[in-house]
């Protein structure tokens, strides 16, 4: 990744991108007050240097069968560096696993899994924490509802810094 410079027009773009990121290049100049050579230039110019990482379509869980979202505590046994790694490796791997996150203080790991249903919720346990020796604790919290989802991150104002 490189360093990059982000002034107003970057801003304006990242925005209208993060509320939807398939819109066309000309669309996106147009929003963003642009010309198309212009907007083309500058997003390329943000995922080269890492600040856009991908462009994702956002799909409803519910929708597609995936009826149970929890949130899950893990604690290992042994937290060297290479227990750490072997267990992330793991739990990323699994397509159940949408969001993984090495915290501290407290659990080891906190990981965001969606599920068809309570047995498959009970498939992943046993792929990922039954059949794993080093993993000492694991506490889950089943989502009611989802009251918001907004991955958008907040961007700063033009010129602050």
């Amino acid at each position: 990744m490189t360093s990059v410079t982000i002034d107003a027009t970057d801003l304006r773009l990242l925005d209208l991108l993060q509320k939807d990121a398939s819109l066309s290049n000309q669309d996106l100049a147009a929003a963003a007050h642009v010309s198309a050579a212009t907007c083309l230039r500058r997003v390329r110019r943000l995922v080269e240097a890492g600040v856009i990482e991908r462009r994702v379509a956002l799909l409803s869980p519910e929708r597609l069968g995936h009826g149970l979202t929890a949130i899950v505590e893990i604690a290992l046994d042994r937290q060297g560096a290479e227990h750490l790694a072997a267990f992330e490796q793991r739990a990323v791997a699994d397509a159940a696993v949408q969001q993984c996150y090495r915290v501290s203080p407290g659990p080891d790991f906190v990981l965001v899994v969606w599920a068809a249903d309570m047995p498959a919720y009970q498939a992943l346990v046993e792929r990922l924490f039954t059949q794993d020796a080093n993993v000492r604790q694991v506490k889950a919290y089943f989502s009611v509802t989802r009251a918001k989802f907004a991955p958008a991150i907040g961007l700063p104002a033009p010129g602050a810094g």
